[in-house]
């Protein structure tokens, strides 16, 4: 498959390598040769920070130079700047209650040989831990007939994530552990739910490979979840704290 030019792609991934270097960013890939050199993969990444997705990108990019389309929600591309950017790189808007034109898309893009990228738990994990997943990637590659690539990255909540304002200090020379799994096949035939159940434990395992992997002790630490020595949240405590936020988003005045 040729892939053309494009050069607010490009433009962005150049930008996103000056901003990891000057942070002085330690990455580390285990199993990049799991990432498909060509045709169509749904990429189903872990999701404890807000930059996962460039990191993914950035480690993809280095290896084979391909691009992945995330499919994002839909209120990210309602703003005029970002919004005409993620268009432009062919990003996929998400309406979190009318998801079929999004999905219909995906699977479109995958079967024209796209990197489609999704995390399957649907949003970040304040706790560390991997949450539930939703069914969307399961369902995607099987109805797509492409495999899923699982990735656990490990690090990357250091740099942003969800209810923590991190220094710019703090920021700097954060090691970054990706792992990448085997290609999972999704058959027609496969019950989804067995099957997202599955990729869920697939990707634990990864993360475990990451976190024994990453060169720094996290005990004490808030970025390090509970069950292994750190301060983060428990996950019934994020869970809590996460829905008391969508009711006070529920119950706040809308702007006209």
């Amino acid at each position: 498959m040729k892939y053309r030019n494009e050069p607010i792609y490009t433009a962005a991934l150049a930008a996103g390598r000056v901003m990891f270097g000057a942070l002085r960013v330690r990455r580390t890939v285990i199993g990049a040769h799991n990432l498909p050199d060509a045709g169509g993969a749904v990429i189903a990444m872990t999701h404890f920070g807000y930059l996962e997705f460039a990191l993914v990108e950035w480690a993809t990019w280095l290896h084979n130079h391909r691009r992945i389309r995330f499919m994002a929600k839909k209120n990210v591309f309602d703003k005029r700047v970002v919004g005409s950017l993620m268009r432009n790189m062919k990003h996929i808007a998400v309406d979190m209650k009318a998801g079929a034109s999004a999905y219909a898309a995906a699977v479109q893009a995958l079967r024209s040989g796209e990197l489609i990228g999704v995390f399957p738990e649907a949003g970040v994990s304040a706790s560390f831990t991997i949450r539930d997943f939703k069914t969307g990637a399961v369902r995607l590659a099987a109805e797509a007939g492409v495999p899923v690539i699982p990735i656990a990255v490990w690090g990357g909540q250091r740099l942003m994530t969800k209810n923590r304002k991190i220094t710019l200090r703090e920021r700097s020379g954060v090691p970054i552990v990706m792992v990448v799994g085997d290609p999972i096949i999704i058959t027609p035939e496969k019950d989804v739910g067995e099957a997202t159940a599955q990729l869920k434990v697939t990707m634990e395992g990864l993360l475990e490979t990451a976190q024994k992997t990453y060169p720094l002790d996290g005990s004490g630490q808030w970025w390090q979840p509970r069950h292994l020595g750190g301060t983060a949240p428990t996950p019934e405590e994020a869970a809590a704290a996460d829905a008391a936020r969508e009711l006070r988003r529920a119950q706040a005045p809308r702007k006209r």
